[in-house]
């Protein structure tokens, strides 16, 4: 069950970087098909816990390396229990993943170049009076909206431990992409829900950068 998306915080409820993307949601790119036969099919990615047509990425609407990093992160798994209060660099198998997009860069004959990819991180807590089930039903309806707007990467999250701690995470295009996700009515509606029925709640906003070659990467703060 789904912990709402949270609101994306403005610029001055943490720090961010400069996006480089100038990608839009309207944009057709050609899909790599990375060495195998491609077919309509192909061209949609599961990249969440819901599997609907309306939650799935379209590939032709990312460029070639959002299409393999969104390839890479359907292999993103949690490693640890306490992910609700871990650090974000030791909760998923990031090294994994990095390695999975160089596996496909080569395999379609990509040549990377630097990349700077925007991430969310919803870290929260629910009494035992939330319906859990509610929330879920906001959450998938803002999960929609969010993939329609374009550039949605990923969306994983867990479940409340024994304290009603939770986490979930977006990994995103670019900031903007996230922002321009953020302000629908589904959305409006779950960030309320957030306001109403947890007990707290906090964000963090992470820059993924992959530099050229995939010859080295990392996770930091996004800072403005």
């Amino acid at each position: 069950m789904a912990a709402v998306l949270g609101p994306i915080p403005s610029r001055s409820d943490s720090t961010s970087r400069a996006v480089t993307s100038s990608d839009t949601h309207t944009a057709n790119f050609e899909v790599l098909n990375n060495g195998n036969n491609h077919d309509a099919d192909e061209n949609f990615l599961v990249v969440s816990p819901y599997t609907e047509k309306p939650h799935l990425l379209d590939l032709r609407t990312v460029d070639s390396a959002n299409q393999l990093l969104a390839k890479a992160l359907v292999d993103l798994k949690c490693l640890r229990d306490d992910y609700a209060t871990a650090p974000y660099l030791e909760i998923f198998n990031w090294p994994e993943v990095i390695g999975k997009v160089q596996q496909l860069a080569e395999a379609s004959n990509y040549a990377w170049k630097e990349s700077t990819f925007y991430i969310v991180v919803f870290r929260s807590r629910i009494p035992p009076t939330t319906v859990y089930a509610d929330l879920g039903v906001l959450d998938k309806a803002a999960h929609a909206e969010a993939t329609k707007s374009g550039g949605f990467l990923k969306y994983w999250f867990g479940s409340p431990d024994e304290h009603g701690r939770n986490l979930a995470t977006c990994v995103w295009r670019n900031q903007h992409d996230a922002r321009i996700g953020s302000v629908g009515e589904a959305h409006r509606k779950a960030a309320g829900a957030t306001r109403l029925l947890y007990t707290e709640w906090r964000i963090e906003r992470l820059r993924l950068l992959i530099k050229d070659d995939l010859k080295e990467w990392k996770i930091d703060d996004w800072v403005d």
